[in-house]
C-alpha cells in the first residue's frame, strides 16, 4: 500500500515548501540522504526513488545512490500479522501523481512487446521484511491514487510474514517455480509470486508475471500497466537493506523487426564484431545478457547475430531483439529501434532459457556472417 500526498496534505501531515518540493522533484546526485516520509528523487534520467514511509511514524532514511539506494535507519516496529511499515522502493512509471521522467506509462497491455528488467539486492539477517518487485495495473491509465491490481514477487522473505490473501497454487515462470497466493487488501486485489528461497539478482521480461496474471482472469489486454517498481516491505528492523541496481523498460509495438539489408557485409573471417555474453545461472534455467558492438568502421543497418547453444538449453523468451532457435542453432535479429550500429556503437538483447544438464555458454558469434571477437 503507498499513501497518496493529497490525503496527507488534507490530515494536516504536509507542510508546504519543503516536504513537497522533495517528494516530487531534485535529481540525486552522489549518496543522497532523505528521511522524509514521503520524500523522493530520481536517478539516471530515469527512475524515481521514494522513501514511501507510509505505515509508521517512527523514523526511516535512505541513501541514494547512482544506481539504488540503502535503508541507513528504520525505527518502525509493525506487527508480522499485519500491514509493514514502508515500501522504499524505486520505480519507473507514475505512483500517485509522481511520474519518473520520459516514461511511457500508463500503457495498455495489448501495446507492450516486451518489458524486460533486471535487480540486485543486498539482503541482511536479523530483520523481518520482504524483498519486492512491484507491478500496478488499472482498466484506466490512472497516474493518481490506488491502481485496482497489483502483481507482487517476492525474491525474498524473511520472517514470519506472508503474502495477502491465500496459496492457489504453483507457477512456473522466468525460470523459476513460484507459490502463487491471491487476495485483497481492501484498496486493490493482489496476487504475489514467492520465491521458495532467497534470489539476490534476477533478470527476466515483466511481462511473463503480467501474462500469468491475465490467464488467471486477473486483468485483461485493455488493463494500463502504470508502474514497476522494486524494494522492501520492512516489518522490523531492515538497515543494511540495499537495491543495488535497478533496470526496467516497457517496450510498445509490434514484435515483427524492421531489418533492412546492412550496408556493408564484411567478408567471413575479418572481426568487425564483438560480443559479450554475460548470463545469470540457476538449477534449470538461465538468462543471457548478449551485448554486441559493432568494431568495424562502416555502419551497420540492420544486424543478424547466429551462434549455436550447448546441448540442453531452449529459450523461452527475449527482449530487445527477436531471437528464434532451431535445434541447436540461434538468430538473434535487430528490433526497428536497434538495427543500426555506428562504428564503435553496440547494443543489447536478452533471453531466459531452460536448462537440462551441465551449463555452458556458446564458443562463437557471427554478425551478418562476420566472425565475432569475444568481449
Amino acid at each position: 500500500m503507498k499513501r497518496p500526498l493529497r490525503a496527507l496534505a488534507a490530515a494536516g501531515l504536509l507542510a508546504a515548501g519543503a516536504i513537497v518540493a522533495v517528494a516530487l522533484g531534485g535529481t540525486a546526485s552522489a549518496d543522497t540522504q532523505i528521511c522524509e516520509q514521503y520524500g523522493s528523487t530520481t536517478i539516471g534520467g530515469k527512475y524515481v526513488v521514494q522513501n514511501n514511509r507510509w505505515g509508521t511514524s517512527a523514523q526511516q532514511c535512505i541513501n541514494v545512490t547512482s544506481t539504488g539506494f540503502s535503508i541507513t535507519r528504520q525505527d518502525g516496529v509493525g506487527s508480522t500479522s499485519g500491514a509493514p511499515v514502508s515500501y522504499p522502493s524505486i520505480f519507473m512509471g507514475c505512483h500517485y501523481t509522481n511520474c519518473s521522467p520520459g516514461t511511457n506509462l500508463p500503457v495498455q497491455v495489448k501495446n507492450i512487446s516486451s518489458a524486460p528488467g533486471s535487480i540486485s539486492y543486498n539482503y541482511v539477517s536479523g530483520a523481518i521484511y520482504d524483498a519486492a518487485y512491484d507491478i500496478w495495473l488499472d482498466p484506466s491509465p490512472k497516474k493518481d491514487g490506488v491502481n485496482q491490481m497489483e502483481i507482487m514477487i517476492w525474491l525474498n522473505r524473511q520472517g514470519p510474514i506472508q503474502p495477502i490473501g491465500s496459496p492457489v497454487g504453483n507457477a512456473s515462470i522466468a525460470g523459476r517455480t513460484w507459490e502463487v497466493w491471491r487476495g485483497s487488501n481492501g484498496s486493490n486485489n493482489v496476487i504475489s509470486y514467492v520465491a521458495p528461497s532467497a534470489i539476490p539478482s534476477m533478470s527476466f521480461d515483466a511481462m511473463a508475471f503480467i501474462n500469468d496474471t491475465k490467464n488467471r482472469g486477473a486483468i485483461t489486454s485493455d488493463w494500463y500497466l502504470t508502474s514497476i517498481q522494486a524494494g522492501f516491505e520492512p516489518w522490523q528492523g531492515g538497515v543494511g537493506l540495499a537495491v543495488n541496481s535497478f533496470s526496467q523498460s516497457v517496450n510498445t509495438g509490434g514484435t515483427t523487426p524492421t531489418t533492412p539489408p546492412p550496408t556493408t557485409t564484411p567478408p567471413p573471417g575479418n572481426a568487425a564484431c564483438s560480443v559479450k555474453y554475460t548470463t545469470n545461472v540457476w538449477n534449470n534455467g538461465f538468462t543471457a545478457d548478449v551485448t554486441v558492438t559493432n568494431t568495424g568502421s562502416s555502419t551497420v543497418n540492420g544486424w543478424t547475430l547466429n551462434y549455436n547453444l550447448p546441448s540442453g538449453q531452449t529459450i523461452t523468451g527475449s527482449w530487445n531483439a527477436t531471437v528464434t532457435q532451431s535445434g541447436s542453432a540461434v538468430t538473434a535479429r535487430n528490433l526497428s529501434y536497434n538495427g543500426t550500429l555506428a562504428p564503435g556503437a553496440s547494443t543489447s538483447f536478452g533471453y531466459q532459457a531452460t536448462l537440462n544438464g551441465a551449463f555452458a555458454t556458446p564458443t562463437s558469434f557471427t554478425l551478418n556472417g562476420a566472425t565475432c571477437t569475444r568481449a
